[in-house]
């Protein structure tokens, strides 16, 4: 559901990690880079919306105020979106040295 609504609202460059016995945390994780501080923002907002309808209780996002990069806890999914200068700045993905993923063989982790 995440990398659905991801790719619903043109979300570039979607990226997951399975995180499954790399940490506690989560099972997976996923990465997606908004064009503007009010795309990372909206994306952010739909995400929680479906997943609340969805049954989903206890959802917690950070960092939306400022719009350079939220993560919101889906318990066993995190969801990081940046921007893009932001997100490669970080570089959650070389951190976790995960595999990436398209959308398509994202879609069976939810």
């Amino acid at each position: 559901m995440a990398v659905t609504s991801l790719d619903d609202d043109k979300a570039k460059d979607i990226v997951t990690i399975d995180l499954a016995g790399k940490s506690s945390l989560a099972d997976h994780l996923v990465i997606a880079s908004g064009t503007s501080q009010r795309q990372v923002v909206a994306m952010a907002e739909h995400l929680m919306e479906k997943l609340k309808a969805a049954g989903m209780k206890g959802l917690v996002a950070e960092g939306k105020d400022q719009g350079d990069w939220v993560v919101l806890d889906a318990f066993d999914v995190i969801v990081h979106l940046f921007r893009p200068e932001v997100r490669e700045f970080y570089n959650l993905e070389k951190m976790w040295d995960g595999p990436k993923a398209n959308a398509a063989e994202a879609e069976t982790i939810g």
